[in-house]
């Protein structure tokens, strides 16, 4: 299959929550011709027993373990929406984040995705990869293709609470600083936020500033 019509397979039409779906893993699949990840691993999301649908995710784990979660939890009735937006190096270079297993792990993924029937409505479980801040080089030789999220990437607080959502589970170790600056006015609106690891109960959290943060925004 083509990038595109990889791209439409994540992306259908007249899907909700579409509109959020990164088109730049998609275009690197033509481009540098990538090829099926050999070692696909099918993950269980043992966090979830079932659909909730008052509950949005973010998968916040490396792109390939995001890419493969996120197939149990189409099972499961959610939508896997691809936030994913690092570039490429080029060929024969080193980078920072590895783009090459996320774009070829998309591809295994939309073989399984295509054959599930999930609600033109089914609430998402949006796809990140938790090495995207990762700006450490050894030596200058090494492209930088990390990335952040920010706001306008995602839907709003509002968005998500006009459509029924009132709780996200992020699932990883942490709330990384991207997605804390944004959590933080999400909780602010009204919404609550869970962490797990991926295999235990979600658990509520309060996300705080440290006194470094508020310093800067001059609050004490």
């Amino acid at each position: 299959m083509s990038g595109k019509e990889i791209y439409q397979i994540y992306a259908p039409n007249g899907a909700k929550w579409i509109e959020w779906v990164r088109p730049v893993p998609f275009v690197a699949i033509d481009t540098y011709n990538r090829k099926p990840i050999v070692d696909w691993i099918d993950r269980k999301a043992m966090f979830l027993k079932k659909y909730q649908q008052d509950t949005a995710i973010f998968i916040d784990l490396p792109g390939k373990e995001s890419i493969e979660l996120s197939i149990d939890l189409a099972y499961k009735g959610y939508r896997p929406i691809p936030i994913l937006n690092g570039t490429d190096e080029q060929p024969g270079s080193q980078a920072t984040t590895n783009t090459y297993a996320i774009e070829s792990c998309l591809i295994n993924g939309s073989e399984k995705l295509k054959n599930i029937k999930l609600e033109d409505d089914a609430n998402p479980a949006f796809l990140l990869d938790s090495y995207r801040t990762n700006r450490y080089r050894a030596k200058e030789s090494i492209f930088d293709n990390s990335w952040d999220l920010y706001k306008q990437d995602i839907p709003s607080a509002e968005y998500f609470k006009q459509n029924g959502i009132l709780k996200i589970i992020v699932v990883g170790d942490t709330i990384q600083q991207d997605l804390k600056k944004i959590f933080l006015k999400f909780q602010k609106k009204g919404l609550d936020i869970y962490l797990t690891d991926g295999y235990t109960f979600p658990k509520k959290v309060k996300l705080t500033k440290t006194i470094k943060e508020r310093l800067e925004k001059e609050e004490i």
